[in-house]
Parts: structure tokens; sequence; C-alpha cells
């Protein structure tokens, strides 16, 4: 394994691997028997970083979310998982009542909210602080002063590490950001949007952002990262679902444009010349990258996740690299 770290301060930054795990569906369309076994295997590995949110996965059963973090709670004890271990949670996008969801009844980003969720997640998990905390979406309803204010008072108090951000204009993330720095506070170091080597559309509405994607990392985000140190792109779906490996799942419809022929031909090539998956080769392209990019991958099988982690010691030469960034 191989590893990198996030955030600047001496007393909250932590070094992570380069591959994080994604466990949104563990304890729901992932049994527990096979989510302990992909744990196990991925920390057995040297991995450290694991991704999980308050509302996972609230659309399988229409709850309101929590399994997810509440497997990762009964992992943690079973096995005496204590701080070597990351674990990254997110709030904002839990809904109010179940039946319901994240762009028609979402908790939100109020002082309030953001302290009374943290300390459920807390709870669920069975920690007492939470290594790295996202703004999961935005939350145009509150003053932005207020949302800075309430990630920085969990900072100061303990209980939360390292602030992160997801799913919002990078106007907004710099403008947090900014806010936090004048006032002396803690702010978002680590950016989770999705990220593949594949490019989407970015203008196709949805109806969590109307007026097209927030939530992919286009042009702006990474000239953002490129352009200040301190900050770290943890990249989610970066496989796409599978659709990279998988002939019976197509790829999503915003990738479904001219210039992704030209990309997936290269990195067709490049798996050939190297002899390993597309799906690695996507994965080995980010993390050794110029730009800090964490890829953050899910596995519903120790099969998967092996795959995954071998990626990792993919080393991809210049001119393969060269010829996956120009692709177009």
């Amino acid at each position: 394994m191989k590893y990198r770290t996030i955030g600047t301060a001496p007393d909250t930054r932590r070094e992570v691997s380069v591959l994080a795990l994604g466990a949104m569906l563990f304890g729901s369309r992932t049994d527990e028997r096979t989510s302990f076994a992909v744990l196990d295997r991925y920390v057995e590995a040297g991995g450290t970083f694991i991704d999980t949110s308050d509302n996972y996965a609230f659309w399988v059963d229409g709850s309101q979310g929590g399994q997810s973090e509440e497997l990762l709670g009964r992992w943690r004890r079973s096995r005496g998982i204590g701080d070597e271990v990351v674990i990254a949670t997110k709030v904002g996008a839990r809904p109010l009542a179940p039946g319901t969801g994240f762009t028609d009844n979402p908790e939100g980003l109020s002082a309030k909210v953001i302290r009374e969720s943290a300390e459920r997640s807390r709870e669920r998990l069975g920690v007492e602080k939470l290594d790295l905390l996202y703004a999961h979406i935005d939350d145009p309803t509150v003053p932005l002063q207020e949302t800075v204010e309430g990630f920085a008072a969990l900072v100061a108090e303990g209980t939360v590490g390292l602030l992160g951000v997801s799913n919002q204009a990078i106007w907004r993330v710099e403008r947090a950001r900014a806010l936090a720095a004048a006032a002396g506070l803690p702010g978002y170091e680590v950016l989770q949007y999705q990220h593949s080597h594949l490019r989407p559309r970015y203008d196709v509405p949805s109806d969590l952002f109307p007026d097209g994607s927030l939530g992919h990392a286009g042009a702006e985000l990474l000239g953002y990262l490129r352009a200040d140190p301190a900050l770290t792109l943890v990249a989610y779906s970066p496989l796409l679902g599978g659709a990279y490996g998988r002939a019976d799942k197509p790829l999503p419809g915003d990738y479904d444009h001219p210039g992704t022929q030209a990309r997936l031909a290269v990195l067709r090539e490049v798996a050939r010349e190297t002899g390993a998956t597309v799906g690695q080769v996507v994965l080995a392209w980010q993390t050794g990258g110029e730009l800090p990019v964490i890829p953050l991958a899910g596995a519903s099988s120790v099969a998967q996740l092996e795959e995954n982690l071998a990626a990792v010691e993919l080393e991809l030469t210049a001119d393969q690299r060269a010829r996956l960034d120009a692709a177009h």
C-alpha cells in the first residue's frame, strides 16, 4: 500500500492509504458477512481510509439511512479497530423522514443539524472523534457563515478532525473557505467529487443540480486543486459503478458523447500494454498523477477489492500517462 497526507494542521492532518474504500452499501445491499470480509481484507492490505455517510443507504429500503455507519461500528468493535483507520462520514443529505430524499427533504447544514447529526454518527460508528466530516450537499437556506462556524465548533471541541465538502459549486467552496480563514477557523481541506478518466457532460440537469452537474470534478475544480496545495480530491465513483469492466452495464447517460470513445480507446490500449484491467488503469492514473487524488472505490466482494488493490502497485510510464491525459 502507498499513503498520502490529507490536511495541513499538525493536530488534525492524517496519513491515509492512496486507495479509499467506499462503504455506501455495507449493511444494506452488501450483507454483513461480505462487508466484514471486504473490510478485513482492506485493512490487511494496508488500507486505512474508509468512507461512509449518515444517509447511506436510505434509498435501498426507504429509510433515513445509517445502515453503513452502524455496520462499520459493529465491525470496529468486533475487530478492535482504533484510530489507525480513518473513517470519513458526511452530514447534510439525510432525509428528515422515511420515504423522502435529499432533494425534497434534507436535514441541511444549520449549526444545530451539524452538531446533532455528527453526534449521531459518532454513536453509530462508536468513535469519540470523527476523523473527517464532510458537508454532503449544499444548503442555500442557511447562511454560509453559520455552516462554517458550526463545523469549526466541533473541531474546536475535538469531536471532529478534518473538514471536507462534496457536491457544491466551487465558488461556494471558496467562499466558505474564505469566511473560515478570515475568522481564523478551520475550513474545508478535502473535496469529494465524482471523478474518473472518462469525462462527463456537465450540462445535464438533475433534481439536485437543475443547472447542470456540480458533483463532478471539472476543469474549475481541478484548477482549484492545482492552485492550492492544502487541498486533496477524493474521487468518488472512479470506476463508474463497474461500467468499465462489465459488458452488461452501460456507461452512465452523461458519458454518452463523442469524446468518450477516444478516451476509452486509450484506456483499453494502456490496459493491453500493462496486462491490467481498464479499471486498474483508471485507478493507477489517479493515484500516480500530478494532482493529489485519492480514488474512492466500493467493493461488493473480496474479489472486486483485490482487483482494486492491485492497481496501487501499477506504475504507468510517462508516455502512457501523457496519452491518457491528452485523449479527447
